[in-house]
C-alpha cells in the first residue's frame, strides 16, 4: 500500500495563506492604480455605463479643445476689426481737416498718410492664427488680399487701381471734357443739353432742369439720349432770374449748375449777361453753361469718377443694361419710369403688354402679374415700369436703385454673380429692352472699347485686372465659411472675409483716396482735391442699413457667447459623467487600506500558525523510553 505525500501547499492552511496573498496583491494593485480591476470583467455590472461615459468624456474634451482654438481665432479677428475701424476713422479725420494743400507730389499730406495706412490694412487682413488666414473665409491657406503695391500699381500684365481710375476718368470726362454732355442751340433763342449716348454708364446724367427765367419754357429730361432744353422765347429774362440744371454723377451723388441773369459787365461767376435780344441772351447762356459744366466736369466729376472706378475695382456689384426701347404713344417715345406695363394703343405703355398670369423671375423668385389687387410679389398689369423696378430691387437687395433713362433700363445688383432675370412673356420682356436671361457683367469692371473718351460700356476685367481679394467668395455668408461643431447637436459659425461690405468699403475708400494725384499747379486741382476729400469723409461714414465693423464683431461675440454656454453645460455633464465612472471603476482608498491591514493581520497569524505546525514531529508524541 502506498501513502500519498502530504505537502503544505495542498493543505487547507496552505490554501488559506495563498488566498490571503492573492487578495492582498489585488488590493495593493487597486490602491496603486485607483481602480477596482485591470479587466472590464472585474469592474462590476455597471461597467457598460462607464464605458459609454468615457466616450462622452472624450467628445467633451475634443469640443473643449475646438472651442479654445476658435476663441483664439475670434479674439484675433476682433483685434483686427478694431484696428481697421480705428484706421478708417483716422483717414476720415485727416480727409476732413482743412486746408488740404497739395504738395509737389500732387497729393495732400492726408492722401500720403492714407498710402501707409492702406499697407497697414493689408497686413491686418492677412493676419494668421497658427496656419490659418482668418479673413479668407474657408480658404484658410490663402492670404485674404493682394499686396498694397499690387492693388495700387498692378502686377505683371494686370492693371491696378490707379490704371482703372485713369481709364474711368477718360471715359467719364469724354473727348470734349464736358462729362459726356453735348450743348447745342436748336433754335436761336434756346439752349439744349443732352447726354451723348443712351444707356452709357459714363459721365453726367440729366436729372432735372428748373427755370425761373421770365418768359422761358423748359422741356425734359426726355428723349433718347436724354435731353433738356430751355427756350427764352421772344422775351429777355429779368436781372436775378435763375435757371438750374441738376446732374447725377457716376458715384451716385448729384451736382447742380445754377446760372443767374445779370446786367453786370463783365458777368460774375455763375451768371450770364442779358443781351439786347433774347437771341443774344441765349448765346450768352450757352457760353456760360459750357463754362460751368466744363468746370464741374473737371472738379466734382473727376472725384466722382475716381470713387466709381474704386467701386468697379473693389465691389462685387454689377449692372445689366437693356437696349433703347420706345412706348406705343403717338408718336412713340422712349420709355420712362411712368410708362405702364400694359395699355391701349397710342398711350404711354410698353410696346407689347404684360397680361395677367405672366411672370418675371428674379434670382429664382417670381413676380406675378394680376389684373388688379396686387399684393406681395405681384404686379397689376396697369402698374408702371418704376413699380416693376422697385419689385426687382426688393428681391435683389441692391443698395443702388435700378433706373430707366433715355429709354434704357439699368438693373443694379450688389451681387453680380447671382443676378438672373427671365420672363414668361418674351414680347413684353423685349419691350423692356431685354431678351432671354438677363445677367450682370461680372466685376472687376473695366471701360470697354476705344477710344476711352467715347466708350459706352463696362466689361468684365478679371482677365487683365488684379484681384484684390484672394480668399473664399462663397457660396453662403462670410460667417458660414467657417463652421465647427461644439456639441453633439450644436455648431457655431465664425468665418470672416475681407470682402464683406464693411471691410471692403473701408479699404476701397482709403485706397481711392491714396491713389488719386492732381496737378500741383492745375487751376482746378484744389477743387478736385476738396471734392475727393469730401467724398472720402462721406464714404467712410457708416450708412443706415449697411454693414459696419461692429456688426461683424457682434456676430463673432454671439459665437463666443454660444460657446460659453456650451462650455458651462459640458462642464456640468463632465462632472456627472466622471462621478459615474469613478463610482463604477474607482475605489475608496481608506476602505482598501483597511482591508489590506486586516489581511496583513490575518496573514501574519497564518504564518505564525504555520511556523508552530512546522515544529511538530512524530517523535514529540512518542513515549520516552
Amino acid at each position: 500500500m502506498s501513502v500519498s505525500s502530504i505537502n503544505y501547499g495542498s493543505s487547507v492552511l496552505g490554501q488559506s495563506v495563498q488566498n490571503i496573498n492573492n487578495q492582498l496583491t489585488n488590493l495593493s494593485t487597486e490602491l496603486s492604480t485607483g481602480v477596482k480591476s485591470q479587466t472590464y470583467a472585474g469592474m462590476g455590472v455597471n461597467e457598460g455605463f462607464a464605458i459609454a461615459a468615457r466616450a462622452q468624456l472624450s467628445n467633451i474634451s475634443a469640443f473643449t479643445t475646438t472651442m479654445t482654438n476658435v476663441n483664439t481665432i475670434i479674439s484675433a479677428a476682433n483685434t483686427g476689426l478694431q484696428s481697421l475701424s480705428q484706421t478708417a476713422k483716422s483717414v476720415q479725420s485727416s480727409a476732413a481737416a482743412t486746408p488740404q494743400n497739395l504738395g509737389s507730389s500732387g497729393q495732400t499730406i492726408a492722401q500720403q498718410n492714407a498710402q501707409s495706412q492702406l499697407s497697414s490694412i493689408v497686413g491686418i487682413l492677412n493676419t494668421q492664427v497658427g496656419d490659418r488666414y482668418i479673413f479668407s473665409g474657408s480658404a484658410i491657406n490663402t492670404p485674404a488680399v493682394a499686396s498694397a503695391d499690387d492693388i495700387m500699381n498692378g502686377a505683371a500684365a494686370k492693371a491696378g487701381l490707379k490704371q482703372v481710375i485713369s481709364e474711368r476718368q477718360q471715359a467719364d470726362l469724354g473727348i470734349s471734357g464736358m462729362g459726356r454732355l453735348v450743348i447745342t442751340s436748336p433754335t436761336p433763342t434756346s439752349v439744349k443739353v443732352a447726354e451723348d449716348v443712351a444707356g452709357s454708364p459714363f459721365g453726367f446724367k440729366l436729372s432735372s432742369v428748373t427755370s425761373l427765367l421770365t418768359g422761358s419754357t423748359v422741356n425734359g429730361p426726355a428723349g433718347s439720349p436724354a435731353a433738356v432744353s430751355v427756350d427764352l422765347g421772344a422775351t429777355n429774362p429779368n436781372p436775378g432770374d435763375q435757371v438750374s440744371f441738376t446732374f447725377n454723377l457716376p458715384d451716385g451723388t448729384t451736382e447742380s449748375v445754377q446760372l443767374t441773369a445779370t446786367n453786370t459787365t463783365p458777368p460774375p461767376t455763375g451768371s450770364f449777361a442779358i443781351g439786347a435780344t433774347s437771341t443774344a441772351t441765349a448765346a450768352n447762356l450757352n457760353a456760360a453753361l459750357n463754362s460751368s459744366i466744363s468746370t464741374l466736369a473737371n472738379t466734382a466729376l473727376v472725384a466722382a469718377s475716381a470713387v466709381a472706378a474704386g467701386d468697379n475695382f473693389f465691389n462685387t456689384d454689377g449692372t445689366a443694361v437693356g437696349i433703347v426701347v420706345n412706348n406705343k404713344a403717338a408718336p412713340p417715345a422712349p420709355i420712362t419710369g411712368a410708362t405702364l406695363l400694359s395699355g391701349a394703343a397710342a398711350t404711354d405703355s410698353l410696346a407689347a403688354n404684360f397680361a395677367a398670369g405672366d411672370t418675371i423671375t428674379v434670382n429664382g423668385k417670381q413676380i406675378s402679374f394680376v389684373a388688379a389687387g396686387a399684393t406681395g410679389n405681384q404686379l397689376n398689369v396697369t402698374d408702371s415700369v418704376q413699380t416693376l423696378l422697385s419689385k426687382i430691387d426688393a428681391i435683389t437687395g441692391t443698395s443702388t436703385p435700378s433706373t430707366v433713362s433715355g429709354g434704357v433700363i439699368t438693373l443694379h445688383t450688389d451681387a453680380a454673380a447671382s443676378l438672373s432675370v427671365t420672363s414668361s412673356n418674351a414680347a413684353a420682356f423685349a419691350a423692356l429692352g431685354f431678351g432671354g436671361t438677363v445677367t450682370a457683367t461680372q466685376p472687376p469692371l473695366r471701360v470697354g472699347g476705344a477710344p476711352l473718351g467715347s466708350a459706352t460700356t463696362l466689361v468684365n476685367g478679371s482677365a487683365n485686372t488684379v484681384a484684390w481679394y484672394t480668399g473664399n467668395s462663397g457660396p453662403g455668408t462670410a460667417r458660414a465659411s467657417s463652421t465647427v461643431r461644439i456639441d453633439q447637436s450644436q455648431t457655431v459659425q465664425f468665418g470672416a472675409q475681407a470682402n464683406e461690405q464693411a471691410i471692403r468699403s473701408a479699404i476701397q475708400s482709403i485706397a481711392v483716396f491714396a491713389a488719386v494725384t492732381f496737378s500741383p499747379s492745375g487751376i482746378n486741382s484744389a477743387a478736385q482735391s476738396a471734392a475727393l476729400s469730401s467724398r472720402t469723409v462721406t464714404n467712410l461714414t457708416p450708412q443706415t442699413g449697411q454693414q459696419t465693423f461692429q456688426d461683424i464683431q457682434t456676430d463673432l461675440a454671439n459665437a463666443q457667447s454660444t460657446m460659453k454656454d456650451a462650455t458651462a453645460r459640458q462642464t456640468q455633464t463632465q462632472t456627472a459623467l466622471q462621478n459615474m465612472v469613478d463610482q463604477t471603476e474607482g475605489i475608496s482608498q481608506n476602505q482598501v487600506a483597511s482591508e489590506i491591514l486586516a489581511l496583513q493581520t490575518s496573514l501574519q497569524a497564518s504564518y505564525q500558525t504555520t511556523a508552530l505546525l512546522a515544529q511538530l514531529s512524530l517523535t514529540k508524541f512518542l513515549p520516552l523510553a
